[in-house]
């Protein structure tokens, strides 16, 4: 003879399922991937352009940047930097390396003349070549140089577009590289210029603790750093 199940009341039944839904909201987080989370980059389309095609709106030197078919370079290793200083704001495009490319956009300055201890720099590294892959992981595409390693290499080879969405507000830095959200700072955290939060040593020339430095100022790119070209294009910012 069969007996009959007894019945669960109403208000165990509700606690299990919701038992079950927390359980199985656990097991999707669990199964991503480590580190910050991909996001999107944005549509910068109707976004300002970072400068005028006859520089106009730049600080840059006599004869080394140059804009030809919308794709922007330089013949040395100098610095370009908007007039105009930003405090919170996206910036969004597009970077091709050459072998062996180290160049970088510095978010931040605070002084043109003496930018490497008065701001800071977001890496863009050919990871490919034998001199960054082999370098510390805080001198790799996607770092905050000297800072903070990226979560992974996202940079594609030599010769191919990569695409690079950098956000500054009230002085949070994200990086995405490739829709590879790569990098995510807190600059308040920063408070030593000898050593990162990790312990790590960051490198004797950031002379001043991040945590330290101005939340505003202008924006630059590095020119052609030891040799090895640097091309943008697509350059657009957004104010927050």
């Amino acid at each position: 003879m069969k007996r009959k199940m007894k019945e669960i009341p109403l208000m165990k039944k509700t606690a299990f399922g919701i038992l079950l839904l927390v359980l199985a909201a656990a097991w999707i987080a669990s199964a991503g991937t480590n580190g910050p989370s991909p996001k999107p980059h944005p549509d910068s389309s109707g976004w300002q352009d970072v400068f005028n095609q006859d520089f106009s709106n730049a600080i840059v030197p006599d004869s080394v940047w140059t804009f030809k078919d919308g794709i922007l370079t330089a013949s040395e290793d100098r610095c370009i930097w908007t007039r105009k200083t930003y405090a919170d704001f996206i910036l969004d495009l597009e970077f091709r390396n050459s072998p062996g490319t180290n160049s970088g956009v510095i978010v931040y300055c605070s002084d043109v003349d003496d930018w490497i201890p008065n701001s800071v720099e977001i890496q863009i590294a050919d990871d490919f070549a034998d001199q960054w892959a082999q370098a510390p992981k805080t001198w790799q595409c996607g770092a905050v140089f000297g800072h903070l390693a990226p979560a992974k290499s996202a940079v594609r080879k030599p010769g191919e577009w990569n695409r690079f969405t950098v956000e500054c507000s009230n002085g949070k830095i994200r990086v995405t590289l490739n829709a590879e959200t790569v990098t995510e700072m807190d600059m308040a955290l920063w408070k030593s210029a000898k050593t990162n939060p990790d312990g790590s040593e960051i490198p004797s020339w950031l002379s001043r603790p991040v945590a330290a430095l101005k939340r505003d100022g202008h924006i630059g790119f590095q020119g052609k750093h030891a040799g090895a070209p640097i091309e943008f294009r697509n350059l657009k910012i957004k104010e927050l």
